[in-house]
């Protein structure tokens, strides 16, 4: 499956549900939907992002997951089985995270809230240092386990897996969701 750019665009501002099942044990919180999302209504699907690849590098999840062209059933019941869940910080697809406004993001932890009181994971992981920065009011956190917890969860930050995050690599990706995992107490790989 393939779009045009002006596919793509009549997606802008649609919002994906979020990916979240009975027994969610790590839920990552990415920044907010893409418009290949948005058009696939499945998170992270853009060719090139290093979500799943990382997470199945890091022995999260047993097998490939390949949402380019939506997440199949099978995919999706993966995700749940191995107490995998996700949601975004603002819901509102673009093009690039830096179309929100910053108070977007700032909306994004009382958003966050209300799902995390209703999934009740072990472990919170936000994609995404900048847009934490931003959304928390915490101008010098970094990547990382946090010193406080979040509605009851572990709160962690890792990179961003965008193809736009240069700095990382689905190795050094497959770190940072290995640990956060770990202290979920996954181990589906």
């Amino acid at each position: 499956m393939g779009f045009t750019r002006a596919e793509l665009e009549s997606f802008r501002d649609a919002e994906v549900p979020d990916l979240i099942g009975p027994g969610c044990r790590l839920l990552f919180v990415g920044i907010n939907p893409g418009l290949w999302t948005a058009a696939t209504g499945a998170h992270f699907a853009r060719p090139g992002n290093r979500f799943y690849p990382a997470l199945l590098r890091a022995g999260v999840i047993p097998r490939a997951v390949d949402p380019t062209n939506g997440m199949s059933d099978t995919d999706r019941e993966l995700l749940i089985d191995c107490g995998i869940g996700i949601t975004n910080l603002a819901p509102r697809a673009t093009a690039r995270a830096d179309e929100l406004t910053a108070e977007e993001l700032r909306a994004g932890p009382e958003r966050l809230r209300h799902v995390v009181r209703s999934a009740r994971p072990a472990v919170v992981a936000v994609a995404g240092v900048t847009a934490y920065r931003t959304a928390f009011g915490l101008r010098r956190a970094s990547t990382g386990r946090q010193p406080e917890d979040f509605e009851g969860a572990a709160l962690w930050v890792v990179p961003n897996p965008s193809g736009l995050n240069a700095h990382e690599t689905v190795d050094s990706l497959a770190d940072w969701y290995r640990r956060a995992a770990s202290d979920a107490h996954l181990s589906n790989g």
